[in-house]
This record gives C-alpha cells, sequence and structure tokens, in this order.
C-alpha cells in the first residue's frame, strides 16, 4: 500500500501533541506553538474532516509553574502539576481555536474509563457528539487521580486507544522526530513506510530523550501495534515542520507511515483486545491454539494451565504453551467451572469465539 491509497479514504483523524512541542526553551507552554498545531487542525475542521486531539503538556505545564526543572517522580507532586498545568493547557487550546470559530471540549479520561464497557461506550458516545457539532475534543490522561497511567502509562498509548474507541480511519503522532529513524539514537535515514512491527523495527526505537516527556519513540511504535491490529493507520511525523499535517494529509512523503491490517475489527472485539489488563491466563495446547486460529472457541479440554483469580465475564489472557499470549477473550465460566466442563457434550466453551481476539 502507499501513502496516497491509505489517506485518501480519511475522514476522521486523531492527532496526538507532545509535550515537547507546545512548550519553549523556558519548559513554559508557548502560545505560538499551540495558535500554529492549532490553525493546522482547523484548516482540516475546514475541508469537513473529524479532528480529535490528544495532548500532553499538562504536567509539563505545571512543573513550569513550580520552578520544577526535572519531572517529578512522587505520585503527589505529579498530580500536583497537572492539576495546575490542565488548565492552563485549555486556556491556550481555547484561545487559539476561538481565532477560528470552533470550540474546544475538554476530555480526561483514565484506564478504568476505557476498560469498563458501560464507560468505555460513553466515552466515544460524547467524543461522537463533540464532533457531529463541529467541537474539537482535547483529550488527556486524568493525570490528578491516575495512578497507573501516571506511572507507567503515555499519551501515545492514549492516543491509539482514543483512535480504536471511535474509531477513526488515521492516528498523527506529531512529535519532535521527523518519524522512525533506522539507528536507535534516532539518526541514519528516515523510515519511510512500515508494513509490519516486528522485532527489526522495534530495535530502531530509543526511549525518551526529555525532562518533561516519557515514553519516547518504543511507545509510539507499541501505540502502532494497536492501531494497525484494529485496521487503523498511522503517521510519525516532526510536528515542528511547518504545515506538517496539510503535508501528511495530502500524502507527502513525510513521517513514517504504519499500515494498517486490512481486517478490521467491530466495536466490541477493539474494546476486548486493546482496553484491558488481564488478571487472569489460561494455557492452552497445540490443539486448541490451531482451533482458535481457525475461528474456533476455546474448549474446556483444551485448557492445560489457569491463573489468576478468574471469574465468569473476565477479559482473560490466552497463552500457548511456551508462555506467549496470542489471543483475550471474555470467560463464560470462573476457574472452578472449567474442570466441570471436560467430557460434556454440550456447551464446554470456555470463551466463544464471539469473544474472542487473536492478537
Amino acid at each position: 500500500m502507499d501513502r496516497a491509497k491509505a489517506i485518501s479514504t480519511v475522514s476522521r483523524v486523531v492527532v496526538k501533541i507532545g509535550t515537547g512541542l507546545l512548550t519553549g526553551a523556558d519548559r513554559y507552554l508557548d502560545p505560538q506553538r499551540v495558535a500554529s498545531l492549532a490553525d493546522q487542525i482547523a484548516a482540516l475542521r475546514a475541508k469537513s474532516m473529524d479532528v480529535a486531539v490528544v495532548t500532553s503538556g499538562a504536567i509539563g505545564a505545571g512543573m513550569a509553574e513550580m520552578g520544577l526543572a526535572k519531572r517529578p517522580t512522587a505520585l503527589p507532586e505529579l498530580q500536583a502539576c497537572a492539576a495546575i498545568g490542565q488548565s492552563k493547557l485549555m486556556s491556550l487550546y481555547g484561545d487559539a481555536f476561538r481565532r477560528h470559530g470552533l470550540h474546544v471540549g475538554q476530555i480526561l479520561l483514565t484506564h478504568a474509563d476505557l476498560s469498563d464497557r458501560v464507560r468505555h461506550l460513553n466515552a466515544r458516545n460524547t467524543i461522537d457528539t463533540l464532533l457531529a457539532r463541529g467541537v474539537v475534543p482535547i483529550i488527556n490522561e486524568n493525570d490528578t487521580v491516575s495512578v497507573d497511567e501516571i506511572r507507567f502509562g503515555d499519551n501515545d498509548r492514549l492516543a491509539a486507544l482514543v483512535a480504536t474507541l471511535l474509531p477513526a480511519e488515521l492516528l498523527v503522532i506529531l512529535t519532535s522526530a521527523d518519524g522512525l529513524m533506522t539507528r536507535r539514537d534516532g539518526t541514519g535515514e528516515r523510515v519511510s513506510i512500515v508494513q509490519r512491527v516486528d522485532a527489526s523495527i522495534e530495535r530502531m526505537a530509543g526511549g525518551a530523550d526529555s525532562a518533561q516527556s516519557v515514553g519516547g519513540m518504543i511507545s509510539k511504535i507499541q501505540a502502532a501495534r494497536i492501531v494497525m491490529a484494529a485496521g487503523i493507520h498511522l503517521v510519525i511525523a516532526n510536528g515542528k515542520t511547518p504545515g506538517v499535517l496539510e503535508q501528511v494529509m495530502a500524502a507527502q512523503d513525510v513521517g513514517t507511515l504504519f499500515v494498517a491490517s486490512e481486517k478490521k475489527m467491530t466495536g466490541r472485539k477493539r474494546w476486548i483486545a486493546f482496553y484491558h489488563r488481564p488478571k487472569a491466563y489460561v494455557v492452552v495446547d497445540d490443539g486448541a491454539k490451531r482451533a482458535l486460529a481457525r475461528g474456533g472457541s476455546l474448549l474446556a479440554g483444551g485448557v492445560r494451565e489457569v491463573g489468576g483469580e478468574l471469574g465468569a465475564g473476565d477479559v482473560i489472557a490466552i497463552r500457548d504453551l511456551e508462555g506467549v499470549e496470542f489471543a483475550r477473550g471474555v470467560a463464560r465460566v470462573a476457574a472452578a467451572e472449567i474442570p466441570l466442563l471436560v467430557g460434556r457434550k454440550t456447551k464446554p466453551e470456555v470463551v466463544h469465539r464471539n469473544d474472542l481476539v487473536l492478537l
């Protein structure tokens, strides 16, 4: 697939903006940078394109206000920075988009908001409604209350989950790099198109290089895995390049395009695959693994081990005999019931095929 084919059908896009693009050398939010990005997004809106923004910058803005040179490690300090910085961040976005006659809507999410099915659907409905009314959703992690997101999360993953939630046809991650480079330190040649994320692609990715940032290129590669599997294209591009969004949407050779899988997932299967941190797993034998690959259900006879606290209705990890997770699904039974199903002639499913996703 070439860029023109990938971009030609895009009508809904999620744009993720990193902290480094919003702040100047003094680490304070830079109104001119915010305005420049808003100008580009407004231009897409003028072409009747739905655009949702996933933004970093709240913690960085709070750090600057509190005179902190390095990102704190203590949770209360991170939360304090986010509380101070989020209002400043939204004020700048509001001013920048108002110049184009556009309203913005703030949405703060935690992992629990997207893993719970009802809240997941409510979040999607809210964003859909904002987009339908011509409002630009500005989405961030709710860092003031979420523990896991601050310690281990990053907005690249959040952007991938938001794109998958809607769903969008394209996720654009704007960063300070020109795209994925062939060397881990960010040098070498730019990779134009990635058809599949494998070990060689992961070796090219490095970590974060900013005192205000988390994640770096490796988190963007992890985000690519999510959206590509969901059937969504991803472009990683340099947000400091003038008119970069226009260039991306014109299918010019900027950044790195990660090509989506041709197979689309339903909304429910996307929810099963990407929005959970399973607390339980089952290990299955080779016969069961082959049956699942052919589109079958997971039967009790193929289960060799159960780990964690497995209850009916839980999303569980499904592993092969080597311990590699290759699928996820919604369990129909609790762990104690699995041995009782072996040998039954009717309904011996642990996970029905309609509730199962191959990863």
